[in-house]
């Protein structure tokens, strides 16, 4: 009987720091201001979590999936963008080599 009654202590302890810890970092509560509701999670022992819980924990929306790429390497124009700007480079670089050699091959003309 006594390890319940532990169990159930320690149950409510730990709903009770959760409502505290929601109920102080919510940016809006519902159905009462959060000072009403952080009364209520205090002095009611379990009655007040839980009531937070159901009615004044902000009901969180679905939040629309991002038309932005959450990383550079998820965005496949970034990725063209990057392979087309480094091969321009590299043919730039290839046609440049191409002219130092050929102009060393050519012998130098009085």
């Amino acid at each position: 009987m006594v390890r319940l009654f532990i169990f159930l202590a320690a149950v409510a302890l730990v709903l009770l720091i959760l409502a505290l810890i929601s109920g102080l970092s919510a940016e809006r509560v519902r159905n009462a201001p959060r000072a009403v509701w952080i009364l209520v999670i205090l002095l009611i022992p379990v009655a007040g979590p839980t009531a937070y819980f159901l009615w004044g924990r902000p009901v969180r929306r679905t939040r629309r999936p991002s038309r932005r790429p959450s990383a550079p390497d998820d965005d496949a124009d970034f990725l063209r963008s990057v392979d087309s700007e480094q091969s321009r480079r590299d043919r730039e670089l290839l046609a440049q080599w191409e002219r130092d050699l050929h102009q060393d091959d050519e012998p130098d003309r009085p």
